[in-house]
């Protein structure tokens, strides 16, 4: 918000379903930018009826879409909810900008989204291919970026890391060679608004993000960057794996082909495939599936319908049988 802000848009519309969060941004955007054309929205992207009105209200040329649940073993126990908010809300936020003449859509998924094993991973993969089916059918911009770990962002390792120092320790690590992919807010930001420009339909976008770094490095960094001795001043915890939870991300599947793009420290990941309405009615179908799955609690049946969407999707329980 803050960066499209500063583009002059001629309205910016930010919605959400939390409401002390927009008030917050609202505020902000406003004291900035005091003749910005700002409209505020408390909706949920689950709610269809609600979206309707906002697109017929302000027809948006552009959508960015990060409304996502992205913690991973919160997400493995609230499956239900994952489901409808990642992959039911994208399918209608979809569907409204098609309807309402939305010329560009960008949603945010994550590296979780390749090869996944987790709920959280499987369902933003889901819903990439929503938006690319989307992309294909109706012949618009519609694009996905694949995050890393960004680096400050709520809920992330680093202000865990630092309240964990702040504390005293001990600063707690699941595995020594647990290792991630990292981007700063403002690469963040950059990746976003050059799929925005760039995009033409059913690319994903991805950032060089250089080497992955281990975990276990980054906090024995932070604490010798804070003054302080790993180990001695503050204890490293090792806390063991949680469900769903990988050592080491990827950033594509193997039927992507990896392209260069315009700006050099990204590259689009295109299939294909291209569009099938006999595989769009499949991946509707099974969608529907998934979406009465969760509003019932069928478990079981939202795994299997989640396997049968995502072949390569491996559950915490297949990792570790223990965990049944």
């Amino acid at each position: 918000c803050r960066q499209v802000a500063r583009c002059g848009p001629a309205r910016l519309i930010v919605l959400g379903h939390g409401e002390n969060s927009i008030y917050q941004i609202g505020n902000e955007l406003l004291r900035r930018h005091p003749d910005l054309a700002l409209e505020c929205v408390v909706a949920d992207i689950r709610d269809a009826a609600r979206l309707d009105q906002v697109f017929c209200q302000y027809r948006p040329d552009i959508v960015l879409h990060a409304a996502a649940h992205k913690h991973v073993p919160l997400m493995e126990a609230n499956m239900p909810d994952a489901v409808t908010n990642n992959i039911q809300g994208t399918r209608i936020l979809v569907e409204k900008a098609v309807a309402h003449g939305t010329s560009r859509l960008v949603m945010i998924s994550s590296d979780k989204a390749v090869n996944p094993t987790s709920v959280m991973g499987v369902t933003k993969r889901v819903a990439e291919m929503i938006v690319q089916d989307a992309a294909y059918a109706s012949r618009r911009a519609f694009t996905t970026v694949r995050f890393g770990n960004v680096l400050g962002s709520r809920g992330s390792v680093v202000p865990l890391f630092e309240s964990q120092i702040a504390a005293g320790g001990p600063v707690t690590v699941t595995h020594t060679d647990v290792r991630r992919y990292f981007m700063t807010i403002p690469e963040a930001v950059q990746l976003v608004l050059q799929a925005a420009a760039l995009g033409n339909g059913g690319e994903i976008f991805v950032l060089d993000m250089g080497e992955s770094i281990r975990i276990i490095d980054l906090a024995r960094d932070m604490i010798t960057l804070s003054g302080l001795k790993p180990d001695e001043d503050i204890e490293i915890a090792i806390v063991g794996m949680r469900p769903g939870e990988k050592l080491f991300e990827e950033l594509s599947v193997r039927d992507e082909r990896h392209m260069p793009s315009p700006h050099e420290k990204i590259f689009v990941l295109r299939q294909d495939r291209g569009y099938s309405a006999e595989r769009s009615a499949t991946l509707h179908a099974r969608v529907d599936e998934l979406i009465d799955s969760a509003q019932t609690g069928d478990l079981d049946r939202l795994q299997q319908v989640l396997h049968d969407l995502v072949p390569e999707y491996v559950s915490p329980e297949e990792v570790n049988p223990a965990l049944n």
